[in-house]
């Protein structure tokens, strides 16, 4: 059946609230890397999920937060873009009876620029029923929301309500992408992330927020195995050891990692070089952050 509704939909909320996630599990593929750590999204990614006669496009926004350096900036810029350029913003809360500074300044945006708007209660897996019907109250007597949808991104209870209410905010328009397409991000930079992802994983602390990863090498061989070279940049030397480890350990493991995803994504043997440089205070850097992709365009 050929597409005749599309709808672009942004995904804001604070840091950790599960955007990713909810963006992985609403297009049934993983486009977006998720970890417990915050600020794992760094720039916009967009997610495309093609369904019946709907085609429904996700632009997955970092985590609004204090920014602490150039980087910090540059993704902040990019959540208060996002959030004003589509039809339909999913504004994203965790099951808490207060209103905390990020929900406050994009309800003050959503607020300023009149947007529909879906709020989605996230994490309902860890509250009792009456706590989620306080906060349903709170966040109803601060704005006029399309739909107020209680889900869990984990188990996916909830998924099918929003699916609906998604559905309710598409328009008449032929698809906006090619009906096999789940993103926009080129495999390189997928490969990056995913890269990026087992850092976040098993490394602890500050060491993976100061932690790029560039793709140096893509190609295929005649024989289909694709070949990747990929640097991890990380801003301290002590944090060069830590991600190497002991005889190289942690940089195995990560690639050991990193690979099986890679070879999922890419559905071929993949041989995959790591290497780690220290380039010093990184994030603060402009010419640096264009070098790594986050350069910033509206």
């Amino acid at each position: 059946m050929a597409v005749s509704k599309t709808g672009v939909f942004s995904v804001v909320g604070r840091p950790n609230v599960g955007k990713s996630t909810l963006m992985n599990a609403l297009c049934g593929y993983k486009v977006a890397i998720v970890s417990d750590k915050p600020q794992t999204t760094r720039t916009r990614i967009t997610g495309i999920l093609t369904k019946d006669e709907y085609q429904m496009v996700f632009l997955d926004t970092p985590g609004l937060h204090k920014p602490k350096n150039k980087l910090g900036d540059y993704m902040v810029r990019v959540v208060n873009d996002t959030v004003s350029d589509v039809d339909t913003v999913l504004f994203l809360v965790e099951p808490v009876n207060r209103i905390g500074i990020p929900e406050r300044l994009l309800l003050d945006k959503i607020k300023e620029f009149e947007l529909p708007c879906i709020l989605v209660i996230n994490k309902i897996d860890t509250v009792e029923k009456e706590k989620l019907l306080e906060v349903i109250s709170l966040y109803a007597a601060e704005y006029d929301f399309l739909e107020t949808v209680p889900l869990s991104s984990k188990t996916g209870d909830g998924l099918e309500l929003l699916e609906k209410a998604l559905r309710e905010q598409c328009f008449d328009s032929p698809a906006l992408f090619p009906e096999d397409m789940v993103s926009d991000q080129p495999e390189r930079q997928i490969a990056a992330e995913i890269i990026r992802e087992k850092l976040l994983m098993l490394l602890d602390k500050e060491v993976p927020h100061g932690i790029a990863v560039e793709i140096e090498k893509f190609s295929e061989r005649e024989d289909g195995i694709t070949d990747i070279s990929a640097v991890i940049y990380c801003e301290k030397k002590s944090h060069k050891g830590i991600i190497i480890g002991k005889n190289g350990a942690m940089l195995k493991r990560v690639g050991q990692l990193a690979r099986r995803d890679i070879e999922d994504m890419l559905d071929c043997k993949v041989f995959l070089e790591l290497w780690v440089k220290v380039k010093e205070d990184w994030r603060n850097s402009a010419g640096t952050l264009r070098n790594f992709g986050y350069e910033y365009q509206k």
